[in-house]
């Protein structure tokens, strides 16, 4: 990592984004540079034992590998690569400094410098997102357990700040479940389409037709591809940027639905709620009682922090003008690169938070009967409507709202008794939020459900 952030103001990428430091980046160019050597030898423009001296000296480990023992001083890459804006410049010198001289001719033979850094840019954010994408599925798993355990835990549901009517903490997270899942699903897609890139100098491969004649610079992409492990492209991209922003843009679902879980965390541990707790709080400086819910709010950080890091890359793209941009491909770099380490170091946080995730039982049903019953006045509005009439549900809800005793009130009801229209209805049941969940079980099953092989085919429902 650049000494210039070791990640003082970005606490929640420590430790989780050694896959996007500058030096990972750096090994991610020079092993481009060697894959497009690797992919002429492939179609026999380039001999083998070319290739192969060219790998070797600068640290080839194998497709899909990163070259690790090229030498080359970051730093010092860095600074030289001011003069012509990239650093594939005087990469190229550099490379060629290290391999025998009757190879040099090879290296970065026809491309352009867009060609290696897209290409090294892809390389690193498929290793990175694989990454990103093991956190979230140890995010899934725990969600599926929690939501199981918690299955039948009536709970207040809560809507514009408010209670609302009765919902169960395991739909809760079978809802952030459910967000999760989506943005897994998104983000593979999006690895899997992650193209090489190999245009030359304006898009139109004239330079590896020039080199190896037309069928073979056709085939060239392809076999360029198969090196780095990336997909291969179907044309050059240097101004089609749906890489860059559908990668950016299943990154930014994935932290929005890690940053939902992280702030009803955040919400539901607070000290008068008290329902939920991370199981390794974070301490105060000046006040040794809290438990801050130091998880929740690291991944929120990187949530609040990924929408506009996402709109950059759309701006650039818009302004991906001509056959290369001026300007606009610059701006992309830094901000896929900060998209992926907030996505690694969210998820990796996230994954701690949910597994070790506390529920306070008594909390839950002491907060869930705050309202002494009005929990539940949207049924008592369905269930006594038909009985006594919309205005007189509302009279009765709002003596109760004034400090009566709402069981007292429905109780004494004429019509619910003896002989009177509503003689069947058991007040003590309406009054059950745990009688109101509706298809609270149903959903978390369904949810649950659909990390097995046939997802598509939900519990059955039951009679309640």
């Amino acid at each position: 990592m650049s000494p210039f952030d070791e990640g003082l103001l970005t606490p929640v990428t420590v430790g989780h984004d050694e896959s996007v430091t500058d030096a990972a980046f750096l090994d991610a160019l020079v092993t481009a540079e060697v894959a497009l050597t690797r992919g002429y030898a492939l179609l026999g423009v380039v001999p083998s034992e070319v290739a192969d001296e060219i790998s070797s000296s600068l640290g080839w480990s194998g497709a899909g590998a990163l070259c690790r023992g090229h030498g080359i001083d970051v730093g010092e890459l860095a600074a030289a690569s001011v003069a012509g804006g990239n650093p594939v410049i005087p990469l190229v010198a550099r490379l060629k400094d290290r391999v025998p001289e009757s190879a040099r001719v090879w290296v970065h033979r026809g491309a352009t410098s867009q060609d290696i850094l897209d290409s090294a840019l892809m390389l690193l954010a498929h290793r990175a997102s694989r990454r990103v994408l093991a956190s979230l599925r140890e995010v899934d798993s725990a969600l599926d357990d929690f939501a199981t355990a918690h299955r039948g835990v009536v709970a207040a549901a809560r809507t514009l700040t408010q209670h609302a009517v009765p919902t169960t903490v395991g739909l809760r997270a079978a809802n952030w479940l459910r967000g999760v899942r989506r943005a897994i699903e998104r983000l593979e897609e999006a690895v899997r389409g992650l193209p090489a890139q190999l245009g030359g100098a304006g898009g139109t491969l004239a330079s590896f037709v020039e080199i190896a004649g037309m069928p073979r610079a056709a085939s060239l992409p392809a076999a360029f591809a198969s090196e780095l492990r990336l997909a291969a492209p179907d044309g050059p991209w240097h101004t089609t940027r749906w890489p860059v922003t559908e990668l950016g843009d299943a990154l930014v679902q994935a932290l929005d639905a890690l940053g939902v879980i992280a702030a009803d965390v955040a919400t539901l541990s607070r000290t008068e709620i008290g329902e939920l707790a991370e199981g390794s709080g974070g301490g105060s400086s000046a006040m040794p009682q809290k438990q801050n819910p130091a998880a929740s709010v690291l991944v929120r950080s990187a949530a609040i922090r990924a929408p506009q890091l996402g709109a950059t890359l759309h701006t650039a793209a818009a302004l991906a003008v001509d056959e290369r941009p001026d300007g606009a491909w610059h701006a992309e770099w830094p901000a896929l690169r900060e998209l992926l380490r907030l996505a690694l170091g969210a998820s990796a946080n996230a994954a701690s938070l949910v597994a070790g995730l506390r529920v306070d039982a008594d909390a839950v049903a002491r907060n869930l009967a705050l309202t002494h019953g009005l929990i539940v006045a949207e049924r008592l509005s369905v269930v006594l409507g038909p009985v006594i009439g919309a205005a007189r549900v509302k009279e009765l809800v709002a003596a109760a709202g004034r400090g009566e005793d709402l069981r007292e009130l429905v109780r004494a009801l004429p019509e619910l008794q003896p002989g009177g229209a509503g003689e069947r209805i058991d007040a003590d049941a309406l009054l059950d939020p745990a009688n109101y969940t509706g298809l609270a079980a149903h959903l978390v099953d369904a949810a649950v459900a659909a990390s097995d092989d046939d997802p598509s085919s939900p519990p059955p429902l039951e009679d309640s």
